[in-house]
């Protein structure tokens, strides 16, 4: 498989036909290992502007991804390995829901689908959680509305934060 490398987390497919196998997900692994923020993410649609996005997304342990919706789209995950939670917010930042995410031999839900625009954000319990993410396009930064309760990413509070949604900054359950 030819890759477009557009930084150190997202790659771009270039193939007319995209097949994955066992050693695509590993090289994935490795380059996510590699990168400041323990993410990298696949695209297997041609470019931003393509109107259904496919992405093979792996997260390390313990990364934090600031609570967001998506007014307008929806978007679904498929879980290829790993188990991550799924927490839903209302608009003041009280967790409404958690959906417990895994691949299908752990027993937990391997698929999940949201077409609203709610806060929510994932909270990798495994050493990675991989998926499939499916969405609609075309991206745009400002189609993604980040919590205005939430710490930013660079913010030392989203250690508290995280201990505060009942996982501590490594993923392990309180």
């Amino acid at each position: 498989m030819r890759l477009r490398k557009i930084n150190d987390e997202v790659l771009y497919a270039t193939d007319n036909i995209i097949c994955v196998g066992n050693t695509d997900i590993d090289d994935l692994k490795i380059l996510s290992d590699g990168n400041a923020r323990k993410r990298v993410r696949l695209c297997a649609h041609p470019s931003p502007e393509d109107r259904l996005h496919e992405m093979l997304i792996v997260l390390g342990k313990g990364i934090y991804i600031k609570p967001h919706r998506h007014p307008g789209k929806s978007e679904s995950f498929h879980v290829i390995e790993g188990c991550a939670d799924i927490v839903l917010f209302d608009e003041e930042g009280t967790v409404i829901e958690r959906i417990e995410l895994g691949e299908y031999s752990s027993g937990r839900r391997f698929f999940f689908r949201i077409d609203r625009p709610i806060y929510h954000t994932v909270l990798v319990i495994s050493d990675r959680f991989i998926f499939h993410e499916t969405t609609n396009g075309p991206f745009s930064r400002s189609d993604t509305e980040y919590a205005p309760w939430a710490p930013d990413e660079s913010d030392a509070s989203v250690w508290d934060f995280s201990s505060w949604q009942g996982v501590m900054p490594n993923g392990d359950r309180l």
